[in-house]
């Protein structure tokens, strides 16, 4: 039995790869279960990065620790406000935006017994909890934090797509309105499993692709400044093939695919807007967890768009949308797959973590 193993860092997985892992760790739940849970996770996880004041990228990246950690670990072995609070942890010190967990743990505590938070006679609206309960969540916490960076395998870098959506705006001449709505749909994006499968200059494109096909659809052309392009101008430009493609290192076939993931969220979104929380969740010993619904009201606000016209938008894209392309994985097979998922939160020999894949440029 080796003493040794290699594990390297895979920043993105196919879509095909992510749908197969994320079968593995459902167990018993449902699609619409898990989807459930994964929108609760990211509530959860929006109300107690506002409620402190971190960065958009400080959220976000926790949101896509949250969705990579569960490709990985079964979620009914963890709760996902364990999961959610350490996923914000490792966030703040990729992003170095620190708070110590105990910080977390009470801000996370006022979102979730908002009931108690009123009774507080604290300045600060610290919930009065039991010294040994905090203990106990802040131990579970740093648990969880272990088995986050073993999934990145401690690789602190974050790349995110909102500096992407200012600069490609400017190249594709798009007018500021359409890139602070490519911006809000970036946002949303984290609440997908988008960012685990596209590097984010792609998603920045595909968001701003959506943002044009949302503001063009079933409308009639708007006058813009001179120099720019209106939105149908920029959602026909990158709906066709083009040099724009070599030009910004993206292919219109992935601008497709993410824009409906994207749109599947709104539809969603527009069926169910209140985002509630089950009083069920595993391995947490807390009362008054119906409380939390009625506390995850610090969302974004939402994309104004119905059901139906979404509907019609996904449609009419299906009509004319170009064949999904096939992308090469940068793992080595299931079996490899397998095999390195089951080395992670394990004490059995060492575990090298490495951070390119071998016979990729800048392999040292």
């Amino acid at each position: 039995m080796p003493v040794s193993h290699i594990k390297y860092h895979l920043p993105y997985f196919t879509p095909e790869e992510v749908e197969r892992m994320s079968d593995r760790q459902r167990g018993k739940l449902s699609m619409t279960q898990e989807e459930k849970q994964r929108q609760q996770a990211c509530g959860f996880i929006e109300a107690v990065g506002s409620k402190i004041g971190f960065p958009r990228k400080t959220i976000a990246t926790a949101q896509n620790l949250y969705h990579r950690f569960h490709l990985f670990f079964p979620r009914k072995d963890f709760s996902y406000y364990d999961v959610s609070l350490a996923a914000l942890y490792v966030s703040t010190k990729m992003h170095d935006t620190l708070k110590k967990p105990r910080e977390l743990l009470m801000v996370s505590y006022a979102v979730r017994f908002p009931e108690l938070a009123a009774k507080s006679k604290s300045m600060a609206g610290e919930v009065d909890m039991d010294p040994a309960t905090v203990e106990q969540d802040r131990q579970r916490l740093l648990a969880v934090e272990r088995l986050i960076l073993e999934t990145i395998s401690f690789n602190f870098t974050a790349r995110m797509p909102f500096p992407y959506i200012i600069k490609m705006s400017r190249s594709l001449r798009a007018p500021k309105k359409l890139s602070k709505f490519a911006w809000r749909l970036a946002i949303d994006s984290y609440r997908s499993l988008v960012n685990l499968s596209y590097p984010p200059h792609v998603v920045a494109l595909a968001c701003l692709y959506l943002a044009a096909l949302l503001s063009s659809f079933e409308q009639g052309q708007v006058t813009v400044p001179a120099g720019l392009r209106n939105a149908h101008e920029i959602a026909k430009f990158l709906g066709d093939h083009g040099q724009w493609e070599a030009q910004l290192q993206a292919r219109v076939e992935d601008l497709e695919e993410i824009a409906h993931m994207i749109i599947d969220l709104l539809i969603q979104g527009s069926q169910n807007s209140n985002v509630s929380t089950s009083p069920s969740t595993p391995s947490s010993p807390h009362p008054f967890r119906s409380s939390l619904a009625a506390n995850l009201n610090t969302q974004p606000p939402p994309i104004p768009y119905k059901f139906d016209q979404l509907m019609r938008l996904k449609i009419a894209m299906r009509e004319t949308e170009h064949l999904p392309r096939t992308r090469d994985t940068l793992g080595f097979g299931d079996a490899q797959s397998e095999a390195e998922a089951m080395l992670l939160g394990r004490n059995e020999g060492t575990v090298r973590f490495l951070f390119v894949p071998p016979g990729f440029a800048g392999e040292g």
